[in-house]
């Protein structure tokens, strides 16, 4: 009889892209200009069939806080998965470093890092381990980590 785990079962291809979606978000933020809204300057005369408000609109005041707000917000982001994987194993940091947090992410591949920028070089099999382990731990702490539904195809035949 196997061993009772009350940790639910995590689908390791949906979680896996999971994290790479939030590492794709990271580069995004962290090496992509941020464009900041600028107040429109010219009149705009629109008829407006409406009653009053008693709401006030400063523009110029709305688009200063999305500026602020979305560059902060974009900062601590980055400084979040930073942090993750800062408190990394060694090899595990390296990996996610090395593959995934760089501006050449599109032109790295898995084999690049396995076979040349680990010293010595590591197998496949070592690397998707330190991979899935680094993944995990990255899931967990940004709150990704994808439970498999034990429920799926079990109802079929109910109505």
């Amino acid at each position: 009889m196997g061993q009772l785990s009350f940790l639910p079962e995590i689908d390791r291809k949906l979680t896996q892209a999971a994290v790479e979606d939030a590492l794709e978000k990271y580069r995004i933020y962290k090496f992509l200009t941020y464009e900041e809204r600028e107040a429109s300057v010219t009149a705009g005369y629109n008829e407006r069939f409406h009653g009053p408000t008693n709401v006030t609109s400063d523009q110029t005041a709305d688009i200063a806080v999305h500026n602020v707000d979305k560059q902060a917000q974009r900062k601590w982001y980055c400084e979040r998965v930073e942090r993750v994987v800062r408190r990394m194993p060694r090899m595990e940091r390296f990996l996610i470093e090395e593959r995934y947090l760089t501006k050449e992410h599109d032109y790295i591949t898995d084999y690049h890092v396995y076979n040349h920028v680990f010293q010595p070089p590591i197998s496949e099999g070592k690397y998707s381990k330190i991979r899935w382990k680094a993944f995990y731990k990255l899931a967990a702490d940004l709150n990704l980590l994808v439970e498999k539904n034990m429920n799926s195809g079990s109802d079929e035949g109910e109505i």
